[in-house]
């Protein structure tokens, strides 16, 4: 479950800032004329969003076993690229955000009214489709077979808005630098574990060998159904007999990325987020 809330926490707390920034510079520059436009982009992105997820869910369920386990793995090893990318991108880029959104809508407003709702709906729907489509690959690699999960990421959704709207409001300050930085590793450690089980399942899929080679088995030490077994595959996607290609890729993905994540500074850190900073013209950096 606290996988998934850092999943939903994460991202949203992103996709929650970029509507900050929009609204924010639309109030600053006396457009509020434009609100609705952009409230209407950013509506059609979480439908969409929560469209993607549906499918993801419910349009696997009649397939073949072997073919749910096939697209299930290449869905999953998919999330983790998007995943690692964007922790990056966020990393890199996060200091140009405002300046780059706030080019983006000028543009939009010059344009006319379907410009500005396509902003708002690109600015927003890249960061919905990538939730929707992790959360589904983290939960099936956690199997925990309830709704813990998806109550786990409603959570981390709801807290990420509720900061938005406390960032907005002025009422809230936070070193952004550090937050994206240790819930980024969070996630690459998340991310490794999703990779390896989207291993196991082209495994079981018969598109990968290696099913029964078994690189050890701790399941009497560390039981899947004990608490703390069930703890660690929710929040690590721990497995405890692990194949041999399952162990290697996910030392060979989550070795050298956590330590290029942490030991790349990217440029200089920007000051924390401070109240009405949307009125500013700097944008928090990692």
């Amino acid at each position: 479950m606290f996988g998934n809330y850092l999943i939903g926490l994460r991202e949203g707390l992103e996709a929650s800032l970029v509507v900050c920034i929009l609204v924010a510079y639309l109030v600053k520059t006396e457009r509020r004329d434009a609100l609705r436009a952009v409230w209407l982009g950013i509506a059609i992105a979480c439908a969409l969003s929560l469209t993607f997820g549906a499918m993801l869910e419910f349009g696997t369920q009649e397939l073949t076993f072997e073919a749910q386990e096939l697209l299930g793995g290449t869905l999953s090893i998919i999330s983790v690229g998007l995943v690692t990318w964007m922790v990056f991108w966020m990393k890199r880029t996060a200091r140009h955000l405002k300046a780059d959104l706030h080019g983006k809508l000028d543009t939009a407003l010059a344009m006319g009214t379907g410009a500005l709702v396509a902003t708002a709906f690109l600015a927003v729907g890249r960061e919905g489709l990538e939730t929707a489509l992790f959360v589904w690959a983290s939960v099936r690699a956690s199997g925990e077979g309830s709704s813990a999960p998806l109550i786990g990421v409603l959570l981390g959704i709801a807290t990420a808005i509720l900061l938005g709207y406390l960032f907005y409001r002025g009422t809230l300050k936070i070193n952004l630098a550090k937050f994206f930085r240790w819930t980024g590793a969070m996630l690459v450690i998340v991310a490794a574990g999703v990779l390896a089980y989207g291993v196991h399942d082209l495994q079981e899929a018969r598109f990968l060998g290696g099913l029964g080679d078994k690189a050890f088995d701790i399941s009497e030490t560390i039981p899947p159904d004990s608490w703390y077994g069930t703890l660690l595959k929710g929040v690590f996607n721990f497995q405890p007999d692990p194949t041999v290609l399952q162990l290697t890729v996910w030392l060979l993905y989550l070795v050298p990325v956590l330590t290029l994540f942490l030991l790349d500074r990217g440029r200089p850190a920007a000051p924390k987020l401070r109240p009405a900073d949307s009125d500013s013209d700097s944008t928090p950096a990692n």
